[in-house]
């Protein structure tokens, strides 16, 4: 009789022990992980209460803690959120303005509550990007404080948009878009809930405006609601009494509780976004200091030999790999992995939109990669496996792919290299997943063969032209004997790319070049990492007379880790390029 509460006392009490190992564990795996990739970029350390904060938004499930955070570097870096002082224009008169402001009072659950006053935004006035700019360092900076709070990342944020009183020009999509995408998965707290108070008729009909705004899984915690609805999700005690435009807003009368004295502490993070954002600048593959023209490659070659290039490769192949693979190694991902030892870096590695919150599905063994003067030209993948046939054309749907690189067959020496992941047959169509993919026709060439594609969504409402060009001249084993072929085939990927965004007009803007072009082979490293060093070396060549093939493999490793597999691919580059100049 007396059994079940004593195993119940005995379950919480072991509890009670149990969570401060498993705390203090999955802190110092953050930390160890975290720490290997600052130590490779020369920038302080993370401290604990940094980890604490990244992992309590996780609720301690360390591999989304990590992407958390990366994405949240991503963001500010991506933002130009460095350095915040907030005693300095024009972040001083944003942050007064009370246009975004945290309140001092806590919701019943402990939750903190944030409020973006609709009326009080002004974009018309001044420059849109700059104020934009201003309002989200205001953004982050409210927010870190408030994160700071042990109870804040415990209980998370309640966010109330308050459109009352306000006009339609007030309302600015895209800053809107970008402060709730913020909020929900790049920042260090837990989203409670949302709260659009007094939206006026134009934002309410249609609703789809908040499908613009919000992914699925934040939509269910969205709540339109009037002054009166809202005191049944908070207490009036917690509020200010200018909410829903009923009185004028006392400008800075919260805020200024949240600001200094005088200028505080730097971020802590300041320095690894600040070096990370410089690293990406250089990262356009100008071929710096050791660059050489054709007649010093030539010599260069000659002078080292075969073995001397293979050494130089070797020297490359052992310095450690940059960055982590969490997402990659996480147990849910692996079978996503056609090899076990080819992951792809969480800092590169290209994310899926979640179809199900609760279902880590953004991951795919897929990575940007950086190609000459242009960020993310290529996404360097492995072949598609039948299990995530769904995911490769979601990426490609996803990121407006235009043209697919395929360097393997699909079988070769009798081995599976790569699933058959698109029709075949002329004038057929496979749907996967929520992609539809039509043969439209074929064309056969003497070492590559052109599939023109439509893919279109399950709804059928957008259809897309792509192209897909199949290298077939690439032996089992090895590289090709002869740079031509290969070269002749890289010269038809590009005017593909440029026949397909011309054909796109006024519809893309950014980058000229085009979206990422899809590269892979069987692992998306070797003869991928071969293709793109020598598209980008070749482009080095053809626009400043000179290249830099060995610090174009390192900054391509630094992206798709082990790119360029074996000696003999880094020769081949070399070998190549001499050969197609007539060196």
């Amino acid at each position: 009789m007396h059994l079940f509460p004593s195993i119940v006392y005995f379950v919480l009490c072991l509890g009670y022990f149990y969570f401060p190992v498993l705390f203090s564990q999955a802190t110092h795996r953050f930390l160890h992980e975290m720490n290997a990739w600052t130590s490779f970029h020369s920038v302080p350390p993370l401290s604990w209460d940094v980890a604490v904060k990244f992992l309590m938004a996780r609720k301690f499930d360390v591999v989304r803690a990590i992407e958390l955070f990366h994405s949240y570097r991503e963001t500010r870096q991506r933002e130009g959120i460095v350095r915040l002082n907030p005693l300095q224009e024009p972040l001083l008169s944003e942050l007064l303005s009370g246009k975004f402001t945290v309140l001092s009072v806590r919701a019943p659950t402990g939750a903190s509550i944030a409020i973006f006053t609709a009326k009080l935004h002004h974009p018309a006035r001044k420059n849109s990007r700059e104020v934009q700019h201003t309002v989200l360092q205001a953004l982050f900076y409210l927010l870190d404080r408030t994160v700071e709070s042990v109870d804040t990342q415990r209980n998370g944020l309640v966010f109330i948009y308050d459109m009352g009183g306000s006009q339609y020009s007030n309302f600015e999509l895209e800053l809107s878009k970008k402060i709730l995408s913020l909020l929900r998965g790049a920042f260090p707290a837990r989203l409670k809930k949302v709260l659009i108070v007094s939206p006026p008729v134009w934002f309410r009909v249609p609703y789809s405006i908040i499908s613009l705004l919000l992914k699925e899984k934040l939509r269910e915690r969205v709540h339109m609601v009037s002054m009166n609805e809202l005191l049944e999700h908070l207490p009036p005690q917690c509020l200010p009494e200018s909410l829903g435009g009923l009185l004028p807003w006392d400008p800075g009368s919260w805020n200024c509780l949240l600001l200094p004295a005088r200028a505080g502490k730097p971020d802590p993070l300041d320095d690894v976004v600040l070096v990370l954002a410089e690293g990406q600048r250089g990262s356009v593959h100008k071929p710096g200091a050791g660059s050489m023209t054709l007649s010093e490659l030539k010599e260069h070659t000659n002078s080292l030999g075969r073995r001397g290039i293979y050494e130089e490769y070797e020297m490359i192949r052992n310095e450690k790999p940059e960055g982590t693979f969490s997402a990659a190694m996480a147990v849910v991902n692996r079978d996503r992995n056609r090899y076990g030892d080819v992951p792809c870096l969480d800092q590169t590695r290209v994310k899926l939109k979640r179809v199900n919150w609760n279902d880590r599905s953004d991951y795919i063994n897929a990575s940007f990669m950086d190609g000459y003067l242009q960020k993310n030209m290529y996404i360097g993948t492995q072949g598609p496996m039948e299990n995530t046939f769904q995911d490769f054309w979601q990426m490609v749907w996803e990121q407006n792919v235009l043209v697919i690189v395929m360097t393997t067959r699909v079988e070769e020496g009798g081995h599976r290299k790569c699933g058959q992941y698109w029709p075949l047959s002329p004038e057929s169509a496979v749907l996967y997943g929520g992609v539809t993919v039509a043969n439209k026709a074929a064309e056969n060439h003497q070492h590559y063969r052109k599939t023109s594609l439509e893919i279109s969504t399950r709804q059928g409402r957008e259809r897309r032209q792509i192209s897909h060009l199949q290298f077939l001249s690439w032996p089992d084993f090895g590289v090709p004997t002869s740079a031509a072929a290969l070269i002749s085939f890289r010269d038809a990927v590009k005017k593909e790319q440029r026949r397909l965004v011309n054909d796109l007009g006024n519809q893309w803007k950014v980058p000229a070049g085009g979206p990422p072009i899809v590269v892979h082979c069987s692992a998306g490293i070797g003869r991928t990492g071969t293709f793109c060093t020598l598209d980008i070396c070749l482009s080095q060549i053809e626009d400043v007379g000179a290249l830099n093939i060995q610090q174009t493999v390192r900054r391509m490793r630094k992206q798709r880790a082990l790119s360029i597999q074996t000696p003999e691919q880094y020769y081949f580059c070399h070998m190549a390029i001499l050969e197609h100049f007539g060196s």
